[in-house]
């Protein structure tokens, strides 16, 4: 019999027992289009699942990166078609309220169409990640482009790390996430650092 699953991830054992990839699938698309669900927890509870024998490491990766990068194009549909109004009006049923929804809206303005990649490991800016793009009218192949590196980029993190720490997975996402805004920080100085050398570049070609 198969270790249970470690502290708070012991609570999605009866759902990924019951539903297996469906479950990693729905959960992660439904959290990836602003609905609070806990998205990165069950990939953390699926990858120590594969590492146990009970599902296949690769098909949990492939699963969710497809479950991530749909629930985002929703989300960027949902932007796109219904814009603010539509998010003023619902989002505070999914804990985004309109103050919430103007400073993530301005963040993103502010630091373009990478910050896209970046918001996918950032509690908060990853579900409202492709409705924040359809309403400041970033191009759907450029958000795509993004959204997909994010996408493999986390789906590949976390399941790796919890694959390979097995029950120590808890005491590893707990120290990583304790570094996560200076990681975030170093991320948009790397951002700003090409941005500022994209625009001398173009200075000097005039």
């Amino acid at each position: 019999m198969s270790p249970p699953l470690p502290g708070p991830l012991a609570h999605l054992e009866p759902l990924l027992g019951h539903y297996g990839y469906w479950a990693v699938g729905a959960v992660v698309l439904v959290e990836d289009f602003g609905v609070p669900a806990p998205g990165e927890t069950i990939l953390l509870a699926a990858g120590v699942y594969a590492g146990t024998g009970r599902l296949d490491v690769v098909a949990v990766a492939a699963v969710a990166f497809v479950a991530a990068v749909a629930g985002d194009n929703l989300g960027y549909l949902i932007g796109r078609t219904g814009g603010r109004p539509f998010v003023h009006r619902w989002g505070r049923y999914v804990l985004l309220t309109p103050k919430r929804f103007e400073a993530a809206e301005e963040f993103f303005r502010r630091h373009g169409g990478r910050i896209v990649t970046v918001a996918r490991f950032v509690e908060g800016l990853r579900q409202a990640n492709g409705v924040i793009a359809g309403t400041t009218g970033m191009r759907w192949r450029r958000f795509l482009a993004f959204n997909a590196l994010g996408a493999a980029l986390w789906v590949g993190l976390w399941t790796t790390l919890a694959y390979l720490a097995g029950s120590h997975i808890t005491a590893v996402y707990d120290e990583i996430r304790r570094y996560q805004l200076y990681a975030l920080a170093a991320a948009l100085v790397v951002v700003a650092g090409f941005a500022v050398r994209h625009i001398l570049r173009r200075r000097h070609e005039r």
